[in-house]
């Protein structure tokens, strides 16, 4: 597929049919690099990607406890409401 370089302010754009950011699942942000003389964009990592399969992990091996005790302060004993 061809497509055109147009002029975004003082930089340089191309127009991305939305069938194409379909396709590839493309959303606000990208992740853009140059590889051998190409451009290649991809979707952007979310945040927190993957944290919920390893916070799954570590609760099946029992490595999901505090690592210290908890220290109450005077807060938790007189200003929190249960």
């Amino acid at each position: 597929m061809k497509a055109k370089i147009v002029r975004i302010g003082n930089s340089r754009g191309i127009r991305l049919p939305k069938l194409v950011i379909e396709q590839v699942g493309l959303a606000e942000e990208v992740e853009m690099e140059v590889r051998e003389g190409e451009i290649v964009i991809s979707p952007a990592e979310r945040l927190r990607s993957g944290w919920s399969e390893a916070a799954r992990a570590l609760a099946a091996q029992g490595e999901d406890q505090l690592l210290d005790e908890p220290t109450p302060t005077s807060f938790d004993q007189e200003d929190w409401e249960w």
